[in-house]
């Protein structure tokens, strides 16, 4: 008993350091972390590279992300080998107790050395699992639907449907009072703001035939129990049936992106190119018959071609001969009475305003009275336009879209309960077996938010090499070692583990938001590892110190208890590593405000990645470091020691 309390004194003595000593230690240990720490950062901002080279709507998205991250970590790499070691210098004076005097610090390694004792014994076993755990994530990775960007709840709906080409401004008026007034009936709906046709704007070409309403919802507490947005769409969309009337559904931020990125007003659409607007139709009709029917596959629509009416004035060459007029007499008088005529300007203040006339819009929408149109000869008088030029309806182009100097006819559709990419990967199939060859001139094109899908993907396949090799560089330079950097490095897919295992099982699809949630994960992995190695290699160093670099004076029981000793030395500050990261990210798992739905794409492989990771550094990385020094002993007779230093 008097052995056990002298020995508990003794411990939990504090002891008085001199000062030239206490910069001896604080020296020490900089050099031995500050080359591991300060590339740690490196790597961290390395991996970071993808995200600077993303274009167009996800590059806007997560650059500010990617530059707040990279500076502070730049300046966090400058203070770590400068500023904090004086710092430490300053603050950390007086008394000192050992390690082992930690309460929290005695816990963990007592939890910790039976756990890696076992995993060492069964060295096999261990590693057989993490592979199996790894082997299982490849299906689980794969089976994972695709998507562009996790779709971002803006609060609001916007609501675009779209009626036939000829409708009149009175029935289109008509029909966007009906909808209004059923919309806000809805007990979700706030307010409800709904414009048909044009704005006043040179860049709007909206025709009169869509119809586009802002719909404003209540805030998630005034909801009816249990319901969801999807639930609030579907249920709208089935009271606003209205024959002749094709419902789309979006939201008024992600539309105007999609409109000003790729010309699409709906998440995917097939652009069909040709010569012909007559062929290009039909090829868009068969198309959208195709298509129907596919799961995932909403407010199916085709862009009318032909529905325009339009009134053809045909003037007969031999008529106006027998009255003596000319193609110019009669076109002007069809232009003063359909057109207008220009009679004078008027002047107000430094405005000018041209005033025309022509006939008024009743006159104009009669056929029968434009035929008794008269047109004044000198032998005959006054005749009828209809005894010069025949006069009828006639059907043709609402509006002719074009793009690249060729004609351009547009399937849209929405997608909506399925991802992404498995619903264009389906309907591509289809089409393909449908039109197994297209006429000369005529080919189709896949645009939208698809467009934006294979653009991401491409970079980050490009690019992602090109980091791994830049990150392997950067580890063998901290450990002047390419067999510790690949130590080191093949934590990374270990890493992948757990995030795909935290997507998998959440229900998210592979998006950008996901990727650059893995590309975070790589650099906060490799810190982790840096940090076990650097101590794993301090051990190494205190075994030869002790017994000599030789294989007559080391056994495989040195190396074992040295390598615990190792793993087990500063377990508080490596959890501390982890834990920093998980406090830091878990959270954001329960947030339910504007964004989140985009937040949470990103911590899930990091939070997943983070635990899984730091199993296989705690676990794993021992054994395998045991196992090559080992193999060090037995082929060379003596094992590799990696001195750090400045």
């Amino acid at each position: 008993m008097a052995n056990k309390n002298t020995r508990r004194s003794k411990r939990n003595d504090y002891y008085k350091i001199p000062f030239a000593e206490r910069l001896a230690i604080i020296e020490r240990s900089c050099k031995q972390v500050s080359r591991g720490v300060f590339f740690s950062t490196v790597i961290i901002i390395t991996s970071f590279l993808p995200v600077f080279l993303l274009t167009g709507q996800e590059g806007k998205l997560f650059h500010p992300l990617a530059y707040t991250k990279t500076f502070i970590l730049l300046v966090d790499a400058f203070l770590v080998v400068t500023l904090a070691p004086v710092l430490i210098s300053f603050f950390m004076r007086g008394r000192f107790r050992g390690d082992e005097a930690n309460p929290v610090n005695r816990l963990l390694e007592r939890l910790y050395e039976p756990l890696i004792r076992w995993c060492i014994r069964w060295r096999k076993t261990t590693i057989g699992f993490n592979i199996l755990a790894l082997v299982i994530s490849i299906p689980l990775i794969l089976s994972l639907g695709r998507e562009f960007m996790p779709p971002l709840d803006e609060g609001s709906l916007l609501f675009m449907p779209v009626t036939l080409p000829d409708v009149s401004n009175s029935e289109v008026k008509r029909i966007l009072q009906v909808q209004d007034k059923i919309i806000k009936s809805d007990p979700e709906v706030l307010n409800v703001l709904g414009k048909a046709g044009r704005a006043s704007s040179a860049t709007d070409n909206s025709p009169i035939s869509m119809i586009e309403t802002i719909v404003l919802l209540k805030p998630k507490s005034q909801w009816r129990p249990g319901i969801t947005k999807e639930d609030i769409i579907n249920e709208l969309n089935n009271k606003l049936q209205i024959p002749g009337v094709t419902n789309g559904w979006t939201q008024p931020i992600i539309n105007r992106i999609n409109m000003l990125s790729t010309g699409i007003r709906t998440d995917v659409g097939v652009k069909v190119y040709g010569q012909n607007l007559d062929t290009i139709y039909a090829f868009a009709r068969k198309i959208k018959n195709e298509l129907q029917g596919i799961d995932g596959v909403k407010d199916l629509y085709v862009e009318p071609i032909t529905g325009g009416k339009y009134i053809d004035i045909s003037i007969r060459r031999d008529e106006i001969g027998r009255y003596g007029l000319s193609i110019d007499d009669v076109n002007n008088v069809i232009e003063s009475a359909l057109g207008g005529m220009k009679l004078t300007t008027t002047i107000e203040g430094r405005r000018r305003f041209s005033v025309n006339a022509r006939y008024a819009q009743d006159f104009r929408d009669n056929l029968e009275a434009l035929k008794r149109l008269s047109v004044q000869t000198q032998l005959s008088g006054p005749i009828p336009l209809s005894a010069v030029a025949d006069i009828q309806l006639t059907e043709g182009p609402a509006m002719i879209n074009s793009e690249n100097a060729l004609l351009r006819g547009t399937v849209l559709f929405n997608v909506r309960d399925r991802d992404l990419a498995g619903t264009v990967r389906e309907s591509q199939d289809r089409l393909n077996k449908m039109l197994t060859r297209l006429p000369k001139g005529y080919f189709l094109e896949w645009s939208g938010q698809y467009e934006n899908l294979i653009s991401g993907e491409r970079t980050l396949k490009l690019i992602l090499p090109i980091v791994l090799l830049v990150i392997f560089i950067s580890m063998y330079f901290a450990f002047r070692s390419a067999r510790e950097a690949f130590l080191s490095l093949i934590t990374i897919p270990f890493a992948l583990i757990g995030g795909v295992y935290m997507v998998y099982f959440w229900g998210v699809n592979l998006s950008v938001a996901v990727a650059v949630g893995f590309i975070a994960l790589f650099g906060l992995a490799v810190e982790t590892g840096i940090v076990m190695v650097i101590y794993l290699n301090d051990a190494m160093e205190q075994l030869v110190a002790a017994k000599g670099n030789s294989s007559t004076t080391i056994t495989s029981a040195d190396l074992r208890e040295y390598v615990i000793k190792g793993a087990a030395k500063r377990l508080r500050p490596k959890l501390m590593t982890v834990c920093v990261s998980l406090f830091g990210l878990i959270p954001i798992l329960w947030s339910s405000g504007v964004g989140s739905d985009v937040m949470k794409p990103i911590v899930l492989p990091m939070i997943g990645g983070v635990f899984t990771s730091s199993i296989h550094i705690l676990l794993v990385t021992p054994i395998i470091f045991l196992m090559s020094k080992e193999y060090e002993l037995r082929r060379h007779g003596k094992i590799d020691t990696l001195e750090v230093k400045h």
